[in-house]
């Protein structure tokens, strides 16, 4: 389904492919995604806030004419990437395997409220984002096809790398788009927190690249678009500062 790019642009969406758009959310430059199908909408990370996962929605369900978003792929389990999925009613949650009963843990609420809110997010948007946080109910292992009518799209498990739960969408098109989450960063330096595991994100670009191949879109989690050649750049950045090959 191709949408003009004057329809994107109208609700502050950059036009990747056709049928594929993606946003920098304001704030921390986090990105979601959209992938418009024949039958179903597939939306990539909700944001960091319940009014900035119903920010999203408005603004999807205004670029596909009304439709609502069906499927929902997060990329990892950070807050500015999770906290909006429970403004998406009905839509079918896809993460890494494992990453299911994380978010379903109290502890893990209370560690995203606590990020949340030392990152500048308010305590009580923050609370109730967390209180209302949605577990996926699909877990990836290693790949899984989403067929959105007239569409597939590829969902892969690349982690643990940037995260324990780390998942990359692939677009099929004339030009593929990957939706990469914060396996790549292009804002700034990639961040390691406590629960990145530096000596395997190396190896999770190389399968990232050996997917997407070297003509396709790379969509960071924070940044503009990028090409292979800088996902291969990043990628030797990482080996060198974890010091492995």
């Amino acid at each position: 389904m191709d949408i003009d790019e004057a329809v994107w642009a109208a609700q502050g969406w950059e036009r990747l492919a056709s049928g594929v758009g993606r946003r920098r959310l304001p704030g921390w430059d986090a990105t979601t995604g959209l992938v418009v199908g024949d039958t179903a909408v597939l939306l990539y990370d909700t944001g960091s806030t319940l009014a900035e996962g119903a920010a999203i929605r408005a603004q999807a369900e205004a670029i596909t004419g009304g439709r609502r978003v069906t499927h929902i792929a997060l990329g990892h389990p950070h807050f500015d990437h999770v906290l909006g999925t429970a403004a998406f009613a009905g839509a079918e949650v896809f993460g890494a395997v494992g990453m299911d009963e994380l978010l379903g843990s109290a502890r893990t609420r209370a560690e995203l409220y606590e990020d949340a809110v030392r990152q500048g997010v308010g305590e009580r948007a923050a609370a109730e984002a967390a209180e209302a946080l949605v577990a996926p109910r699909h877990t990836v292992t290693g790949e899984w096809t989403l067929d959105l009518g007239g569409r597939q799209v590829l969902l892969a498990n690349l982690g643990p790398a940037h995260s324990g739960h780390d998942l990359a969408v692939f677009v099929p098109g004339e030009r593929e788009t990957v939706f990469c989450g914060d396996l790549v960063e292009e804002s700034g330096e990639p961040q390691a927190g406590p629960d990145a595991i530096g000596a395997r994100w190396p190896d999770a670009l190389d399968r990232l690249l050996a997917l997407g191949g070297e003509d396709a879109l790379y969509v960071p989690g924070h940044g503009a678009v990028v090409d292979a050649a800088f996902v291969r750049r990043q990628r030797e950045e990482l080996a060198h500062r974890f010091q492995v090959s």
